[in-house]
């Protein structure tokens, strides 16, 4: 039976706001990130020689800037590695957690919002990693709904593949957070794995879809979280 995988990879590092939690960022790589995912595309494709798989032609990615670069280099050494030509496809539905009308404020800006509004209570200390709070502000989610809608992206785009007659791959590029509690919805991390484990820039994580539907880690590491610095992704 031909075997069906999710090459999930966070974007390589990019220029970020100074003390914004959102993650809705419109900024580019870095030059740091860029080398990032040409050397991702090395290790995807030593992968897939290595296992034999066969790279699915459309890679998806998030709308945002710096996913899509990502993407694009990875398609481009991609390309030159394997000789597959694959296309960029760019979805909403792999974004980040969003804050709504938050949206890259900073920290003490949205304390401040919420303390000058009185519907509201003062936010718990916890309200940035607290995987099931969400802002009481227009257009937020919490990471876990965010990590349900990653999680449908997955399932129904791995569904498209039928039935296959080759092992194949198809790979992913969107966000950290958004990956982690995904890969938790799907079943293929425990819940109490969500605060202790990160993603590194630009290196792929790899879940296998069973006939059955159900999702299983087969490889690539998890970065394991330094509790002491929150990733803002």
């Amino acid at each position: 039976m031909a075997r069906r995988i999710a090459a999930l990879l966070r974007h390589g590092d990019y220029r970020q706001l100074p003390g914004a939690p959102s993650a809705h960022q419109p900024f580019p790589l870095t030059g740091t990130g860029e080398q990032q995912a040409s050397e991702a595309a090395a290790l995807l494709a030593d992968d897939i020689n290595e296992h034999g798989w066969q790279l699915h032609s459309v890679i998806d990615s998030s709308c945002l800037l710096r996913g899509w670069q990502t993407a694009r280099l990875m398609s481009e050494q991609l390309q030159r590695l394997l000789g597959t030509a694959c296309e960029v496809e760019s979805f909403p539905a792999l974004a980040e957690r969003g804050l709504g009308s938050a949206a890259n404020l900073t920290v003490a800006q949205i304390e401040a919002v919420v303390e000058a509004d009185p519907r509201y209570p003062p936010l718990p200390a916890n309200w940035k990693s607290d995987s099931h709070f969400c802002l009481p502000l227009q257009g937020a989610e919490s990471l876990m709904q965010a990590g349900e809608r990653v999680a449908r992206h997955l399932r129904e785009r791995m569904a498209m593949h039928g039935d296959v007659a080759h092992d194949r791959i198809k790979l992913f590029v969107g966000h950290g957070a958004a990956f982690r509690h995904a890969a938790c919805v799907l079943g293929a991390m425990p819940f109490e794995d969500i605060a202790r484990l990160s993603m590194y820039h630009a290196r792929p994580v790899y879940l296998e879809v069973s006939d059955s539907g159900n999702w299983q880690h087969i490889g690539g590491e998890w970065k394991i979280r330094d509790i002491r610095h929150e990733s803002l992704d």
